[in-house]
């Protein structure tokens, strides 16, 4: 059966005479359609292998086109980026923050903004003044033409100019002003903060001086404190513990300058204990007593388990005669 179907396909496309096709049955059958399906699969993948030039070819025609119009659109974008200055983004919005926080009180923090990695181009242009013309028939404004959309009326020197032209006298007024508000600003200058976002610390305010040295600088007031010397009467040197005269080893018996007893009766912490005077506490009665430190023994209840005190801050007990008059003042209210 399959050489007979070989001779009916050959004699077929060799252009002789008709034979008629004999009805296939069964394996024949089966067989012809496979034929046909692998000629469909090698006409697909043949045109598929055609596809890409033809793809290709579309491609560089369109790239062409495109380059063809772009060509003008580069030229004009350098031309641009000729006067352009190349500004960090961190700068553009710590401006942007600070114009937000005089007007609205706002606090914007760095990790809050959006990302200002990179540079943008700007063209630094002088400013300009925005000039409108009105007609004085209709009092309709002057468009990009010289006559009126309105009455047609051809715009000539009796139409009013806004913003007027100011006068010489109005001119040297305005520079007098100009002058005074900058000799102003330089006597009284402001504090200026100091906006960079990547300073971990916290904003330095910082202020010019009038003399033109070095910079005011804002720092949060502190007392200074000086220890004298029990021996010799010396000042210590800032941190050292030690008079540098005598080599006596500072002690809760140096005077402090200012001095806080009330709120360290029993000597300044980091002092050594003094030789004439200490404090102890008796363990029986609670009782605190000075005496000296080899007398141990509580004047209250004549007790020797008593505890010597270490130097250390003690809040300062309420005044009883101050307590009464708050009290009398109150039963005089008659509060209810």
């Amino acid at each position: 059966m399959i050489k007979n179907h070989a001779i009916v396909m050959s004699s077929a496309t060799q252009g002789g005479p008709a034979v008629p096709k004999e009805e296939k049955k069964g394996f024949g059958k089966v067989l012809a359609r496979v034929k046909t399906v692998l000629r469909t699969k090698r006409l697909s993948t043949s045109g598929a292998k055609a596809d890409p030039a033809a793809t290709a070819e579309k491609k560089g025609k369109e790239a062409a086109k495109s380059t063809t119009k772009t060509a003008p659109a580069a030229s004009a974008a350098k031309a641009v980026d000729a006067n352009a200055q190349k500004v960090p983004r961190a700068q553009l919005f710590e401006e942007r923050a600070k114009k937000l926080g005089e007007l609205y009180g706002l606090e914007l923090k760095p990790s809050e903004w959006h990302s200002t990695e990179g540079h943008a181009l700007r063209v630094e242009k002088p400013i300009k003044m925005r000039v409108h013309r009105k007609c004085h028939q209709c009092d309709t404004s002057f468009g990009a033409s010289k006559e009126c959309s309105k009455c047609k009326h051809t715009r000539c020197k009796q139409c009013p100019r806004i913003p007027s032209k100011k006068t010489e006298a109005e001119r040297e007024e305005s520079r007098k002003k100009r002058a005074q508000i900058i000799k102003d600003r330089a006597e009284n200058a402001p504090i200026i903060p100091d906006w960079n976002p990547k300073r971990e610390k916290d904003i330095v305010l910082r202020r010019p001086a009038k003399t033109g040295t070095q910079d005011l600088v804002h720092k949060k007031p502190r007392q200074r404190v000086r220890r004298t010397c029990c021996g010799c009467k010396n000042l210590f040197t800032s941190g050292n513990k030690t008079c540098t005269a005598c080599q006596h080893v500072r002690c809760t018996d140096c005077p402090r300058d200012p001095s806080k007893k009330d709120k360290y009766p029993y000597g300044y912490p980091g002092d050594q204990p003094s030789k004439r005077q200490a404090y102890f506490e008796c363990k029986a009665c609670k009782n605190t007593f000075a005496s000296e430190p080899t007398v141990t023994t509580c004047p209250k209840c004549f007790n020797r388990n008593t505890e010597r005190l270490a130097p250390k801050r003690v809040e300062p007990q309420p005044d009883p005669e101050a307590w009464k008059s708050i009290q009398a003042k109150l039963a005089a209210m008659n509060l209810k």
